[in-house]
């Protein structure tokens, strides 16, 4: 396997050495890419774009073209990679992930609540150690690339050394990173547990470090509502006032019992999301995880304050949380994202979140088809964090961050992909059998940041 990190000194080497970063070269393979929700688009046809043999023009970092391959344009690029027969996509987007819990994974036999108590809170204490956050840090990376993740919306913990180590591992893969600090300052271990003063001055100090610098941005963290003080969550609130381009990021309504906590802490409040609401913590820029049981009229003010869900598939099926209603987000124009929710979500895989989803979809008697299961993974979840003009699908001038995947990757696959015969059964089996197996390389901002051997 190939994981390497691109920092700026060896970028001033290469130019001392006469390389060009500036130089445009060519990806061929098959593309697809999303232009439009296909469940929201009157010809399915007109949402994506694919092209069998293409090629995918990049320079400095961005996407330059994409169109069909042809051999006497090869002449106009420094170099061309060729991955013949593979498919190349945008990067997946990973719109709820907890680093600190990488280690954890798989953790045996609880529903949320219990879920934090014995196994998440424990691990996290041991995030007071900055080195032992970069040593997370980085395997937690390299699974994202070795996933085919480009971007991700990441919670650390209530340490701000944790959400320090992360970005500066981070920027030196010049990824697209957004995360945060969580804050809690009751409903949890003492070792865990900030104030609001100190909340608000450890986050602050984190937004003026590394908020929008280079491709790092940072998100106000509350852990839940449970865990944060009506003082806390106005320190929150007032955080958001004061740099109104910070995201938000949040839990919400992933559990019956969960929300019979928050009604008893907050009597006062009309339910669960009208808490976030009265701290000023709604909005365009605010995505909560799971919201799986939400009221019709929470479904009203989402759509009203433009906010966000993430939908996180194998999480709510691996803690018994409840089947996320995504219909109801599309007829209420709410946009989502796609989730790993690591680690109660099982995988980094966003094939593996899909394959979930479908059968979600499918308890429900409602239908996910491969176009749209894999426009949340690229342009929808894009669309979700606000990004769409920089990351999602291959416009001109966008960031070139994309993945090449094996259309069939195991014998098993081999012998399934034998048997498709349109491009929605080729991408369906892919998106049900599909893993980090799949895939062949990952690029960020034009680097080659994982591979094959």
């Amino acid at each position: 396997m190939l994981f390497r990190t691109k920092c700026a000194a060896l970028l001033v080497a290469s130019l001392f050495a006469g390389q060009s970063y500036a130089e445009t070269y060519g990806v061929r393979g098959s593309i697809l890419h999303f232009l439009s929700d296909p469940a929201q688009t009157a010809e399915v046809e007109n949402s994506y774009e694919y092209i069998e043999d293409g090629l995918l023009v990049v320079r400095n970092g961005k996407v330059v073209d994409v169109k069909p391959y042809r051999q006497r344009q090869s002449q106009r690029y420094s170099r061309i990679e060729d991955y013949s027969g593979k498919l190349i996509m945008p990067g997946f987007i990973d719109t709820h992930v907890h680093y600190p819990q990488t280690q954890m994974i798989a953790s045996y036999g609880e529903q949320l609540l219990e879920w934090l108590e014995t196994y998440t809170f424990p691990t996290e204490k041991k995030f007071e150690d900055k080195e032992h956050a970069l040593k997370v840090s980085k395997l937690f990376l390299n699974e994202l690339v070795k996933n085919g993740t480009t971007s991700a919306l990441v919670f650390g913990t209530v340490h701000l050394q944790s959400v320090d180590a992360l970005f500066e591992e981070t920027e030196k893969l010049n990824m697209r990173l957004i995360a945060g600090k969580v804050m809690m300052d009751r409903n949890a271990p003492s070792y865990l547990l900030d104030t609001a003063d100190s909340s608000y001055e450890e986050s602050k100090m984190l937004i003026d470090k590394w908020h929008n610098k280079g491709r790092l941005q940072y998100a106000i963290t509350p852990r839940f509502a449970p865990t944060s003080t009506p003082e806390q969550l106005t320190a929150a609130g007032r955080l958001k006032s004061e740099y109104p381009d910070v995201y938000v990021h949040t839990h919400l309504s992933e559990n019956t019992n969960e929300i019979a906590w928050v009604n008893e802490l907050f009597p006062e409040r009309e339910g669960y999301f009208d808490v976030y609401q009265h701290y000023g913590l709604a909005g365009d820029k605010s995505v909560f995880a799971h919201s799986i049981h939400l009221t019709d009229s929470e479904w009203d003010e989402f759509e009203r304050t433009d906010s966000v869900i993430s939908f996180c598939p194998t999480s709510n099926m691996f803690l018994g949380s409840g089947l996320f209603k995504l219909a109801e987000a599309e007829a209420h124009h709410v946009r989502v994202g796609l989730g790993t929710d690591v680690g109660a979500g099982t995988s980094f895989s966003q094939l593996r979140s899909l394959g979930e989803a479908y059968g979600i979809m499918q308890l429900q008697s409602k239908k996910m088809s491969a176009f749209k299961g894999l426009y949340l993974a690229t342009l929808g979840s894009a669309e979700a964090l606000s990004l769409e003009d920089k990351i999602g699908n291959f416009s001109r001038r966008k960031e070139a961050d994309f993945v090449v995947l094996d259309w069939a990757a195991t014998d098993f696959q081999k012998l399934r992909y034998q048997d498709t015969n349109t491009l929605e059964e080729k991408l369906f089996a892919l998106m049900l059998l599909g893993d980090d197996r799949n895939v062949v390389a990952t690029y960020v901002a034009g680097e080659k940041v994982y591979g094959q051997e």
